[in-house]
């Protein structure tokens, strides 16, 4: 992998970590609803970073849907180790939680992947005619 995929990787991994991660630290645990709480800004931005990554960063088809789809669970396990720390019964869920988010985001990530893929799919083909 080149270290210009590399770093379109780690950027577009950050940039949604807390695009979809501040706003879930906004809520009091108690109102949390998963995955509602989910959709909007933070999963839309995931789509069109992976299909940036995928399209201008030139990465791998997987690594972009393992390393920007990681981005919504990472918060996650974030938070629940913080309110863990102050009080060890507030997630005794805690795996539902993080398989919830890990679904949504592999699929999210997967989708704006695979649109990344068809500018060089329609170059390609269009090169052959």
């Amino acid at each position: 992998m080149t270290l210009r995929a590399v770093f379109w990787l780690v950027a577009a991994f950050v940039i949604s970590f807390f695009a979809a991660g501040f706003p879930y630290w906004q809520i009091p645990y108690a109102k949390v609803s998963l995955p509602s709480i989910l959709y909007g800004v933070g999963l839309l931005v995931v789509g069109v970073l992976a299909a940036a990554v995928r399209a201008v960063g030139k990465a791998r088809l997987l690594a972009v849907i393992l390393v920007v789809g990681a981005a919504v669970p990472a918060p996650i396990l974030a938070r629940i180790a913080v309110d863990t720390a102050r009080d060890p019964t507030s997630h005794n869920l805690w795996p539902f939680e993080f398989i919830i988010a890990a679904v949504i985001d592999v699929l999210c990530s997967s989708a704006g992947a695979l649109v990344g893929c068809l500018p060089a799919f329609f170059s390609r083909r269009c090169g052959t005619e």
